[in-house]
């Protein structure tokens, strides 16, 4: 599969064989679909009750698209992560750690780097009044836990810190050459229900000192919001196991349904509720509170629902590819890269005409999606712009045979 989405190497390879010995046609529909998700989210931000700051504010707003935010962030960025991981070890296994780190560094450093100080750090500076010192400014940027530098960027970082810790733990696992490599079995419902009571718990201890939409400097340089790392950390985590375990073909469909319909039904229970009692407080994100442990709670199944379910049900609906989707695949990683800039661009845009606030959402949505994938596509055949988006494409690898996953 491209890897691009998930600052991975291969932009223009084949994903892992399928059964049929094709590609995983669905994880590219999937990865292609929650990236329209995040430029949808940052879409809605000028007009639905955001937790946190945004650079448009439009008098034209919409209740409505609260639940839209509240389950989108319960799974998206997560289900991301999880792809992510899954594509880790078998880059890992094929390079090595010098050759991985170097090019992980390329494929997500150089683009992060590049946006942050020479594209994002003077659109923030030039936006304060009064302009600050410079030496005010980076103080300002660290008590904000950098998020103003990394903006949505943010993401990247994490998959460098999570590889160069996937990195440390196989050169120490790699020691011991007695013990063959365990291959962990796709996790059956007990086995889910665990990973829901244990996110939901490290949510609610984690939330008591740092509620949603706080963020901190990580390790001093990295952009972090504490409120979502056990979600982004476990199923980072989950995803290593996974290509092990081969988990994405090998969870049976009625595994699959079964929390699908659980992460939907409890979407939509928390969606009206937020709708039909807006009295009700839900969006506490922290606290050792019993209203904040619920929401954990509730986060943690749409996390796990939704991430189970719509893995089976895209493996499902997607098997075979054409020109456009491999196209979008390719360019899934740019788009995520340029998407805030366009979408806040259109939405300045747009701030004066009188329209529903969900009309403007919609239009900022399809105009951004069409915008930044195209971008993206675009970028592969520019030397200088491909390699800050990290779409150079690379010549196609040879998949490794289906008995290599459990190696």
């Amino acid at each position: 599969m491209t890897e691009t989405t998930t600052g991975q190497d291969e932009t223009s390879s084949v994903s892992p064989p399928s059964s049929n010995g094709g590609r995983l046609v669905f994880v590219d529909v999937l990865r292609v679909a929650l990236i329209g998700l995040v430029i949808a989210h940052h879409a809605g931000q000028a007009y639905g009750p955001t937790g946190g700051s945004w650079p448009v504010e439009d008098p034209a707003n919409s209740e409505l698209l609260g639940p839209f935010f509240f389950v989108n962030a319960s799974f998206f960025m997560g289900l991301l992560f999880l792809l992510a991981g899954y594509f880790v070890p078998r880059s890992y296994d094929r390079k090595g750690p010098g050759q991985f780190l170097q090019d992980r560094w390329m494929r997500i450093g150089v683009p992060l780097v590049f946006f942050a100080l020479v594209v994002h750090a003077p659109i923030v500076y030039l936006s304060e009044s009064p302009q600050p010192s410079l030496g005010e400014f980076v103080r300002s940027l660290y008590e904000s836990g950098w998020q103003n530098l990394y903006i949505h960027l943010w993401f990247l970082g994490h998959l460098l810190l999570y590889s160069a810790g996937y990195v440390v733990w196989r050169l120490v696992a790699d020691r011991r050459t007695d013990r063959p490599r365990r291959t962990w079995p796709p996790p059956n419902h007990a086995a889910i229900v665990a990973f829901v009571v244990g996110l939901a718990v490290a949510t609610w201890v984690v939330r008591g000192w740092y509620p949603i939409d706080e963020w901190v400097p990580l390790l001093y340089v990295l952009a972090a919001e504490p409120a979502h790392l056990p979600q982004y950390v476990s199923l980072f985590t989950l995803g290593v196991l996974a290509y092990r375990g081969d988990w994405l073909r090998q969870w049976s469909a009625r595994t699959g349904m079964i929390w699908l319909t659980i992460g939907v039904a409890a979407s939509a229970g928390l969606s009206a509720l937020w709708l039909l009692a807006p009295e009700v407080d839900i969006t506490a994100g922290g606290g050792f509170n019993w209203r904040a442990l619920v929401l954990s709670s509730w986060e943690a199944v749409i996390c796990a629902g939704l991430c189970v379910g719509l893995i089976v049900l895209f493996r499902r609906a997607f098997r075979r590819t054409n020109r456009l989707l491999v196209a979008m695949a390719a360019a899934s990683y740019a788009a995520y890269i340029v998407h805030w800039m366009i979408v806040v661009g259109i939405q300045a845009g747009i701030e004066g005409i009188d329209l529903p606030a969900l009309v403007k959402f919609g239009l900022v949505t399809a105009l951004a999606v069409l915008l930044a994938f195209g971008i993206g596509h675009l970028s592969r055949r520019v030397p200088g712009l491909r390699v800050v988006l990290g779409t150079t494409p690379n010549k196609p690898e040879k998949a490794p045979a289906r008995h290599d996953l459990s190696a």
